[in-house]
Order: structure tokens, then C-alpha cells, then sequence
């Protein structure tokens, strides 16, 4: 019996005959293919399962087809916010589209307002939203959905002009979607240490929780009644989880 013939690689170019799982629809495998024949992915990924698992097994939705994953450049990156389309980051020359939700919206403004409220009278550094592009390394861009900058960590001290910022914020805050996956935040909690973030929450307001982590695999679930911790990243500010959900909430008339 013949076998088939392997994949051939070339100039940084990969063509297969295999066919992609059984599962993905004919316009996903027009794309797969395309991708096959024009795209150069790291060089450890071979399959569409392999590179959606590397990003976290979020939803085949979140991925961007356009550029090629493996190709795509913070310039991609600017020319989808440019188009008015959706949020995305950049992971691994993959545009992803940052998963979104009215009421992670809402948790994230009221976090930004108070901490900016704070920063009125501490003079201390500043704080972004969710689309604030932030450069962590060279082909990695997070938008957190809510970021302080302590003053010292500020190039030159002033606030970064750049569409994508070059700074590492001493605090990033994840609201969690419900298009976002357990990976796929362990991931992001990974990125966000190795570049220099000093404390991460991963907020989930369905359930009413926050786990708080100042390293990778060293974290504490919160409960409502808790205080969020700050560490000595924002001096005297103090909020509990529920003050923070009911803030979010619609006030009675």
C-alpha cells in the first residue's frame, strides 16, 4: 500500500494534503488551507488544533482570518481598530478578538473611576481601559481591561503617545467573558508575570469572585465580603468586593 505524501516545507512555507479535523465547516477548512500554502506559523505548530490550543482553546470565532494566523503585525492590529471592528490583541502573529460583555464593561468602568478618583489626590501614576493596547514584549499586545501605571514605570514620566503603549503596568485587571477560557486567562496570568506585572486580578462577576494573584501559581480567591488587595501598588486605597458590585449596579430612583 502507498502511503501518503508528507507535508512539504519550503521557504518558510508549509503544504499539506491533510485534511483538517472532521469537525470544521468548508468555509474554515477554504481558510485552513489557505493558511497552509501562504502562511508561516511558528514552527511548532502544524494543525489548526495545535494553534488553538496554544491560544488558550478559545472559540474558533475569536481567531481573525485576515491577515493569516502567524502573519498578522501590530499594524494589522491598529488597521482592525482603524476599520471600527472589533477589539483584538496580537499572540503570536494571531489577531484575537478580545472577548467582551456589557456587564464586564460596566465592572471595569466603575473599577477605572475609582481608581482614578483615588489617583486625584495620589498622585501616583495613571490608569487605562480595555482599549488601551499594551505592548508586553516584541509581538505580544494585551489590552487589560482595566491597567494602572505607577509614575516610575512611565517612560520619561509622561503618558505614552504611542497607539500601543511600551509600558508594563504594575496592575492588570481581567474581567472574565463568557467567550474567555481557563487556558486561555492562565495564559495571560503567565504573559502578564513574565513581562514584569506585579499583580493580576481575574474578576468574575457572575459568580461574585476575584482571584488575586502576585505570582504565577501564588493566588487568593476573594468572596464579596473580602477586601482586594493592593500590595504597596496603590497606597491607602481600599475596596471590598461588594462595595465594588453594588457601585456597578443600577442605583434606585
Amino acid at each position: 500500500m502507498r502511503s501518503s505524501p508528507s507535508p512539504k516545507k519550503s521557504d518558510g512555507q508549509i503544504t499539506s494534503k491533510k485534511f483538517p479535523p472532521k469537525s470544521i465547516s468548508a468555509r474554515l477548512f477554504a481558510w485552513y488551507h489557505h493558511c497552509m500554502i501562504t502562511a508561516a506559523p511558528p514552527s511548532d505548530i502544524e494543525t489548526l488544533d495545535q494553534l488553538v490550543e496554544r491560544l488558550g482553546s478559545i472559540p474558533l470565532e475569536r481567531i481573525r482570518l485576515r491577515p493569516a494566523p502567524g502573519t498578522a503585525t501590530e499594524a494589522d492590529l491598529l488597521a482592525e481598530d482603524a476599520a471600527g471592528r472589533r477589539l483584538c490583541e496580537l499572540v503570536e502573529g494571531v489577531l484575537v478578538e478580545k472577548a467582551v460583555g456589557f456587564l464586564e464593561s460596566r465592572l471595569a468602568i466603575i473599577l477605572a473611576h475609582l481608581i482614578e478618583s483615588y489617583l486625584d489626590q495620589n498622585r501616583i501614576g495613571i490608569v487605562s481601559g480595555a482599549d488601551g493596547p499594551i505592548r508586553l514584549i516584541v509581538g505580544l499586545v494585551r489590552m487589560p481591561d482595566v491597567a494602572f501605571i505607577s509614575r516610575s514605570r512611565l517612560p520619561g514620566g509622561q503618558i505614552p503617545r504611542d497607539a500601543i503603549a511600551n509600558v508594563i503596568p504594575d496592575l492588570a485587571v481581567e474581567v472574565i467573558s463568557r467567550k474567555n477560557t481557563a487556558a486561555e486567562m492562565r495564559r495571560k496570568i503567565r504573559e502578564y508575570f513574565e513581562a514584569g506585572v506585579r499583580l493580576v486580578w481575574l474578576v468574575d462577576g457572575v459568580k461574585k469572585t476575584v482571584r488575586c494573584h502576585t505570582a504565577v501559581d501564588t493566588h487568593v480567591d476573594l468572596t464579596e465580603h473580602d477586601e482586594l488587595p493592593v500590595l504597596d501598588i496603590l497606597p491607602g486605597f481600599r475596596l471590598t468586593l461588594n462595595q465594588w458590585l453594588k457601585r456597578a449596579e443600577l442605583p434606585p430612583m
